[in-house]
């Protein structure tokens, strides 16, 4: 022990003799000389993304005066040799001398000092994107040259600066007319960059995204065609007089939504505290998007704002659906409305807080709560204003709801490798093409019928798999029942394209499911049970046009040498009536099922590509809601909606004397 205490004293004391740390080694970093020595601090890095930065802090100071009503126009322009110029109509850097700094006029201090500029007190500035008085500077000490023109109360002066440290006085350059603002060019240094140089498809959509966040401003881009190597144009006016909802139309063009129409509206806050615009949609396939903004500057890690967004969807959209008396509300989340919500959201607001110098995250608390409250309010009155496409986006969004708690609830079943040999069901009789393209997998009640149809078969093409009697209701049954179920994990294996979060449309075996069941009552019934499983379990496959519905005859008509098939009691009335001749003998059979009919018969009515009729079955995205009140009604746990649609459509029905 004396010797373990030994050995740390002789350490202690070894670090002692070593340290020559006194006063003389702390070093004291004047003007920008801070910026230039850890770059890293105020853009993030050296590399291209930072090189970028620097272009989007001086436009977010041009953006700033068009923003606060001083400028409608900015121009951009990139020159060879890495020089990029930005060029407002806005009020112009004052060039008097500074109160603080009398020798100096206000904008040297502003490009030389940091923490210095005009966004602090809110008097020149009610709402500003800048890094608050360190953007130009940083910008300015980390270019190897920078030249500014301010025409202001028509006069034009210029001053230069290297490398952060001004190179020529502010000179009064004479009397200018019909010319305002602040024009700013500079060249990134190539000791701080490297061989870095600005991307002119990189600018230009920076641009063309600060003119869809402000709908006032138009800001002309130019660029040497010498330097473009894609499709980005030389020249270019960038004005979207429809804002957000102009970006995000273009964004989803071509992909299929839930709400026909994009909601796009534009809101002052209370007292004055800025305002917020957003345009929002959703799509019916695929992950969504969301691009936030603050004060012009992008956040792609969100933030507060991006908060008081998503608590107005989910709040709104639970609120609806309790008014709707639909309790399937109360379980939606975030992740169920945002998964495929289209949107863009765009805030100004006084002061700013952000997380770190990039601005990548909002982390203003107020802008939470001020965001929440427009956008609730006017979601609600959205909702309550178009029934149709509310009941819509809510069965989709319950829709969603439902399919991230059957994936929670399924058991983890490890995937089969790519070694294994693929397990089919025992009584599936497959096709023997390979590729799913032009196949079809008939689903058959019971074996009697699966017989029937394996003989009718195209076998280069059509598979049958048999299924015994009714199938489990899937709208109704726990998740535990879905796990135990033979029938369906046997259909869900002869697919092949798994279902939950394990679905792949691209493992699908069969280009086509026909559900072929007995043309009664009891035909009809499994049929139902069927395209319930899809619609729940398979949505996708319904979404696609994969699943179809086949129409198998109930009677066959003999007559004069004619045989004729009727699907139903009507159409058997109408065979007799038009194709015999009154008086004729007609010998009219009635099938028990598709297991009675010879195999000739039912590939001729039934299986023949040729001869059959299929229907499809379909999910229009503006019968959303009504099919899933209706699956609900007719399928779920709740039997007092059965009755209730039972006697609301009993009228409808034929009443026929039966013999029993």
């Amino acid at each position: 022990m004396n010797d373990l205490f030994g050995r740390a004293h002789l350490t202690r004391a070894a670090i002692g003799q070593s340290d020559t740390y006194s006063a003389k080694d702390i070093e004291v970093l004047e003007g920008l000389e801070p910026v230039r020595r850890r770059p890293g601090m105020y853009i993030g890095g050296t590399d291209e993304n930072a090189l970028h930065h620097l272009a989007a802090e001086i436009l977010d100071n041009a953006m700033d005066e068009a923003v606060a009503g001083h400028a409608d126009r900015i121009e951009v322009t990139l020159e060879p040799g890495n020089w990029l110029t930005v060029r407002d109509n806005g009020r112009g850097i004052p060039v008097d001398p500074h109160p603080k700094f009398p020798k100096l006029s206000a904008l040297e201090v502003i490009l030389t000092t940091l923490h210095s500029g005009g966004k602090f007190s809110g008097k020149a500035y009610s709402t500003s994107g800048g890094l608050h008085g360190v953007g130009s500077s940083v910008v300015n000490a980390l270019s190897e040259r920078m030249e500014v023109e301010v025409a202001r109360d028509r006069t034009l002066f210029t001053q230069a600066f290297e490398r952060g440290r001004p190179v020529t006085k502010l000179k009064n350059a004479g009397p200018v007319h019909n010319r305002r603002g602040t024009t700013v060019r500079f060249r990134p240094d190539p000791q701080i960059f490297g061989r870095h140089e600005f991307s002119p498809a990189r600018l230009h959509r920076l641009c063309r995204s600060k003119a869809y966040l402000f709908r006032g401003v138009e800001i002309r881009w130019s660029c040497d065609p010498s330097l473009i190597r894609d499709e980005t144009p030389a020249q270019a006016v960038l004005h979207f007089p429809g804002g957000l909802a102009d970006f995000l139309a273009g964004a989803i063009e071509g992909r299929a939504r839930v709400v026909p129409a994009i909601w796009a509206e534009q809101v002052e806050f209370p007292d004055g505290a800025g305002r917020a615009e957003w345009a929002l949609t959703w799509l019916e396939q695929g992950e969504g998007f969301l691009n936030t903004y603050a004060n012009t500057i992008p956040t792609p890690q969100g933030g507060t704002h991006e908060a008081g967004l998503r608590a107005a969807l989910v709040k709104g959209l639970r609120a609806y659906g309790e008014l709707k008396k639909d309790r399937r509300a109360a379980s939606i989340t975030a992740e169920d409305v945002l998964g495929s919500l289209a949107g863009m959201l765009s805030v100004f607001i006084r002061e700013p807080q952000f997380q770190g110098q990039t601005k990548d995250r909002l982390t203003s608390p107020e802008a939470q709560r001020l965001v929440e409250g427009v956008l609730r309010d006017h979601f609600d009155h959205w909702l309550a204003g178009d029934p149709t496409t509310a009941d819509n986006l809510l069965a989709f969004v319950i829709e969603r709801a439902e399919e991230r708690i059957r994936r929670r609830e399924q058991k983890d079943t490890p995937r089969k490798t790519a070694t294994r040999k693929l397990r089919l069901p025992g009584k599936l009789a497959d096709c023997a093409r390979e590729n799913a393209e032009g196949t079809e997998l008939f689903l058959v009640e019971g074996d009697s019928a699966g017989g029937s149809a394996k003989q009718a078969r195209d076998r280069e093409t059509q598979a049958v798999l048999p299924l015994r009697g009714k199938i489990l209701n899937v709208a109704s049954a726990s998740a535990d029942k879905l796990r135990q179920n033979q029938e369906l994990k046997d259909l869900i294996e002869a697919l092949g394209c798994g279902a939950g979060e394990r679905f792949d449309i691209g493992r699908l075996r069969y280009g086509r499911v026909v559900i072929m069941t007995d043309a009664d009552v009891d035909g009809a019934h499994i049929a139902a049970l069927l395209m319930t499983f899809f619609y729940k379990e398979l949505p996708e496959l319904v979404r696609q046009g994969r699943v179809f519905l086949a129409q198998p005859p109930l009677y066959r008509l003999q007559g004069g040498g004619k045989t004729l098939y009727a699907r139903d009691d009507a159409d058997r009335e109408r065979l007799l009536k038009r194709e015999f001749k009154a008086n004729q003998k007609v010998e009219v059979s009635r099938f028990k099922g598709l297991g009675e009919m010879p195999p000739a018969s039912l590939k001729e009515t039934t299986m023949d590509p040729r001869r059959r009729t299929l229907l499809k079955v379909i999910l229009p995205p503006e019968e959303r809601a009504r099919t899933s009140e209706l699956i609900e009604a007719l399928m779920g746990r709740r039997p007092e909606l059965r009755f209730r649609f039972i006697q609301e459509n009993a009228k409808q029905l034929d009443m026929e004397e039966v013999d029993v």
